[in-house]
């Protein structure tokens, strides 16, 4: 039976112990940008860290361009602990990085999607995880819940089992759509992981549920 796996998109990790806490989190993605905003940390030791809090999949990316140091820079990573996930860009060497550490057993998260024969191709390599950035398509007018709805079907057509993580969330909007279109992953900033459970009615009925109490006693 498919469900949807909640990330959280960050490499800070009290955002990581908070979000863990609520008993839903399945996994962490981070990037270099994330992981520039926690001032001076050593890569290595700050990704065990993350490790040791999430035991689901971890993220960490390479930042290579070129598929033999992609895939030397991947393999250190991979020493970091058991639930490492490579992340490796859509492009040409990252297609050929992807089937290289596939075949390792080494699982990769293809990042940068922006259209789905890349997400087909990375499937055919062996991908664990492909991320359409649905939020910057949306940012240059595109549709990124189409690029998601079009790689479901595509993976559908044809068995892959490659997971669809809708990534780049902005709103809880993106987050219900993704899973209505049947992503497999939604990785979700801190902010927006505050926000989904929360509704102005929820609070009004709450409040009044307890001033009636109140009478009562």
């Amino acid at each position: 039976m498919r469900r949807m796996d909640i990330y959280i998109d960050t490499a800070n990790l009290d955002e990581i112990r908070q979000a863990a806490s609520l008993g839903v989190l399945d996994g962490v993605t981070t990037n270099p940008s994330l992981v520039s905003k926690e001032g001076n940390v050593q890569f290595h030791d700050h990704l065990r860290a993350i490790c040791e809090l999430v035991p689901g999949p971890v993220s960490a990316e390479v930042v290579a361009t070129d598929h033999d140091q992609m895939v030397t820079e991947a393999e250190q990573l991979a020493q970091i602990a058991d639930n490492i996930v490579i992340k490796v860009p859509c492009t040409v060497d990252g297609l050929r990085a992807c089937k290289s550490l596939s075949d390792q057993g080494i699982r990769t998260n293809m990042t940068l999607c922006f259209q789905p024969m890349q997400a087909l191709f990375v499937a055919k390599a062996g991908a664990f995880l492909v991320s359409p950035f649905v939020g910057r398509v949306d940012d240059i007018s595109g549709d990124g819940m189409e690029l998601i709805s079009q790689i479901r079907q595509i993976y559908d057509n044809y068995g892959f089992s490659t997971k669809i993580l809708s990534a780049s969330i902005r709103h809880p909007t993106h987050v219900v759509q993704s899973a209505m279109l049947g992503a497999d992953v939604a990785t979700i900033p801190f902010k927006v992981i505050g926000q989904l459970m929360n509704h102005p009615l929820t609070d009004i009925g709450l409040e009044r549920f307890l001033a009636d109490w109140k009478k009562v006693h």
